[in-house]
């Protein structure tokens, strides 16, 4: 590398003061990220939410919960879909009697095929599956669907046993990686990774122990970096890295968490490693009320710098890069009902 080249010196020092940026959480205007547009895409539900977002076939395609309330009841995996991201119609509803179909993830198989991954809930021994809004789930399991158009899906499928959630689909190299969270409550909940080739037959790779073990893991995305490393964002306050086997990891406390409440947590955590280098998260933020924003992180940093228009139930984003623009979709009960919105944000993104 010429470092006497005045440009690239100037590019390596813009560079610099990005990350340092970054690490040290203050954000110029100039360095924010811009919303250029945000819309309610689905509110026919009572409650909408815990969404996810993909491109599939030059298509938009959101996936989210339909139900009566947050938790309980027999909750649906609705997929909405729109050319482009204007106007949206249903393409498939997922369900299955008397259980609560949650938390919908999309993903690209590598045989081009769409699936999808959710969690069967069920809350109650009667017949409407009913939920206090104090009581844990009974008990859950994965399902997983295919399809190759979209539309038309194959009927949900258990894989692993009880208590397992898988959460999200990471493909990379034809394999797929998931985190399950096992167990209810707060203690004891376990983190299981687990691998993929065709979404059916899941193998066990580790069992990975977080610092605090008073809640052990949860809702868990996972990224690879270009040169193999896997990075896991993990509910409430993670964020973990490992090298291939991935049996080995380690961990860092988000620094904006305050210990001994929930202040600084995160839920319905999501990531991506954008084409300049840079990693850009989401979730539900805790605090002073809870919202969703926008995170500039690093492997070992989580630093809220951007609120979207929010408020109430909310958050569960999905995150696409595409056309050099950061598309998301998340839920949010800040104009009253609990409803699907589609955002549109530009980045400040390193020089190439």
């Amino acid at each position: 590398m010429d470092n006497t080249n005045p440009k690239r010196k100037s590019l390596v020092l813009q560079k610099t003061l990005f990350l340092l940026a970054a690490f040290s959480g203050v954000t110029r205007a100039e360095d924010a990220p811009e919303l250029l547009s945000v819309q309610k895409i689905w509110d026919r539900g009572r409650w909408n939410g815990t969404t996810d977002l993909i491109r599939f076939q030059d298509r938009w395609w959101c996936s989210f919960r339909e139900a009566n309330s947050h938790a309980g009841g027999m909750g649906k995996a609705r997929i909405i879909v729109s050319a482009t991201g204007n106007e949206w119609t249903s393409a498939a509803l997922l369900s299955e009697p008397g259980l609560d179909l949650r938390d919908p993830h999309l993903s690209i198989m590598p045989d081009g095929r769409l699936m999808c991954i959710l969690a069967a809930t069920r809350w109650g021994t009667d017949a409407n599956n009913s939920w206090d809004g104090k009581s844990q789930a009974l008990t859950r399991s994965p399902r997983v669907s295919f399809s190759h158009d979209g539309s038309n899906w194959t009927t949900p499928q258990k894989v692993l046993a009880e208590d397992h959630w898988l959460w999200r689909v990471t493909w990379h190299e034809g394999v797929g990686y998931c985190m399950s969270k096992l167990g209810e409550g707060r203690d004891p909940r376990r983190l299981m990774l687990y691998t993929t080739t065709d979404g059916l037959d899941w193998k066990w790779i580790c069992e990975p122990r977080l610092p605090d073990n008073t809640w052990n893991g949860s809702e868990t995305t996972l990224r690879f970096l270009p040169d193999h490393t896997l990075i896991a964002l993990t509910r409430p306050h993670w964020i973990g890295t490992s090298r291939p086997p991935y049996q080995d990891w380690q961990w860092t406390r988000f620094a904006s968490h305050q210990p001994g409440s929930r202040h600084g947590d995160i839920g319905g955590p999501n990531f991506l490693h954008l084409p300049d280098g840079s990693l850009w998260g989401s979730g539900r933020l805790y605090g002073t009320r809870k919202r969703t924003v926008l995170a500039r992180m690093t492997p070992t940093s989580y630093e809220p710098v951007f609120d979207l228009p929010s408020g109430g139930d909310n958050s569960y984003p999905g995150m696409v890069w595409h056309d050099g623009l950061l598309w998301m979709s998340y839920y949010s009960g800040h104009e009253g009902q609990v409803s699907i919105y589609f955002a549109k944000l530009r980045l400040p993104l390193l020089e190439p």
